[in-house]
């Protein structure tokens, strides 16, 4: 499926005392760029709680951490959905320096589809499932 770009600046908040991207913070990268996607798709996730009574959570994170980002860097998250399944879809995401195109960091994040008040997996609103699939 079509890949998503999202920009990010490393700011001071971001780094740790040797001045470099704290690892955790890649995580934070990551979200935000799967926030961004869907809402590029057309979905807010604060809707999709109250229209559909849906919630995603990640149920599994795989990371590579490759090379380290620095204060003020421009960063590129990417991120592509790489396996979509009833309750469940599968991101296939990259951080990369804007400017030089260099890896740093790189992940496959598995998504939960959620009842939002039971916190048990449930299926994807159909709405979801058709733009994720018609987004290539």
């Amino acid at each position: 499926m079509k890949e998503f770009l999202w920009p990010v600046r490393v700011y001071y908040e971001d780094t740790d005392s040797g001045g470099v991207v704290y690892y955790a913070n890649y995580l934070k990268f990551m979200e935000r760029a799967r926030t961004e996607w869907l809402r590029a798709l057309g979905f807010e996730q604060d809707r999709l709680i109250e229209e559909e009574g849906v919630i995603f959570a990640v149920r599994r994170a795989e990371v590579d951490f490759i090379a380290p980002g620095r204060f003020n860097d421009v960063l590129q998250v990417s991120a592509r959905v790489i396996e979509l399944k009833r309750a469940s879809m599968t991101f296939q995401q990259e951080i990369k320096e804007e400017e030089t195109g260099k890896l740093l960091c790189s992940g496959t994040i598995r998504i939960a589809s959620l009842d939002a008040k039971r916190f048990k997996p449930c299926a994807i609103p159909e709405r979801l499932r058709e733009e994720i699939s018609h987004a290539d």
